[in-house]
């Protein structure tokens, strides 16, 4: 197993397969790097070099108490790819790891390290509904979460994907035990307290500015059946505020789309890669 040790002494788990040019995913809430086998199994047979790590806190990295947020999450990786010694990298985000992604580029992308970013589902530029974004999520949605996830963390874990998260909850919808119980299996792997703390990591930080920044070009892949973070807050302000951005909405396809329809999103990030 392949681990490497941050300056606080958290141990940080990472998949470093293949050679050629790096693809660095970064994985969502309360996730980990498995999330992301069908594009890591897919990119490595076109040759390339598949990188996932799992966040503090999250799978089989430490269960931290501390550093539970974009800053420090976005220094883990900049450490991880200095361990790794990366140059000209890809990478590619969903969910809170578009965020990751976002803080990460902003923060760490000049001198070589950082060619293209992919944003899928991100939440980015901020959740959270304000006087600033009043088209916003509640606050009171986000304390559901945390409430749900002090209560009973694995029942949380099953009514997630089993509902909302893949769009399962919709009429005719194909749901797919597996996918639920690998969602399942890997939330039960992290921390609790890595956990709580997160949601407040993705819901309340504001990446306006980090957007602003980024150079480099930037692909924004989004479903508009995305029923955990809504497109209209997410992607559609998100992919104005990039110098160098391309918007792709997926009619009908849900927040989980990496999973449930691989075939079409592995096939554009491979368009996107390429180009």
């Amino acid at each position: 197993m392949s681990t490497f040790t941050v300056k606080d002494g958290t141990e940080i788990f990472y998949k470093d397969w293949g050679k050629g040019q790096p693809l660095v995913f970064h994985h969502g809430w309360p996730l980990s790097a498995d999330d992301w086998d069908a594009q890591m199994m897919f990119f490595l047979n076109k040759g390339y070099r598949v990188i996932a790590h799992d966040r503090r806190g999250h799978g089989r990295s430490s269960q931290t108490d501390d550093g539970n947020e974009m800053d420090t999450y976005a220094a883990d990786v900049a450490a991880l790819m200095d361990h790794l010694g990366i140059k000209g990298a890809i990478h590619i985000g969903h969910s809170t790891g578009g965020g990751e992604v976002t803080r990460y580029v902003a923060r760490y992308g000049g001198g070589g390290r950082v060619a293209k970013a992919v944003l899928i589902g991100a939440v980015p530029p901020v959740m959270v509904k304000s006087d600033k974004n009043p088209g916003g999520t509640p606050l009171e949605v986000f304390d559901g979460y945390r409430a749900a996830l002090a209560a009973n963390r694995a029942q949380l874990y099953v009514d997630v994907p089993a509902g909302p998260f893949y769009s399962f909850n919709r009429p005719g919808a194909k749901v797919l035990q597996g996918v639920i119980d690998h969602w399942w299996r890997q939330g039960m792997m992290g921390g609790i307290k890595a956990h709580y703390d997160c949601i407040k990591a993705f819901s309340e930080t504001d990446f306006t500015e980090d957007l602003k920044k980024i150079e480099c070009p930037v692909f924004i892949m989004h479903g508009d059946d995305d029923q955990i973070v809504p497109i209209a807050d997410a992607a559609l302000l998100s992919s104005k505020l990039v110098k160098n951005g391309t918007l792709k909405v997926y009619q009908g396809l849900p927040h989980g789309m990496c999973t449930t329809h691989a075939d079409i999103i592995n096939e554009d990030l491979l368009a996107f890669i390429r180009k």
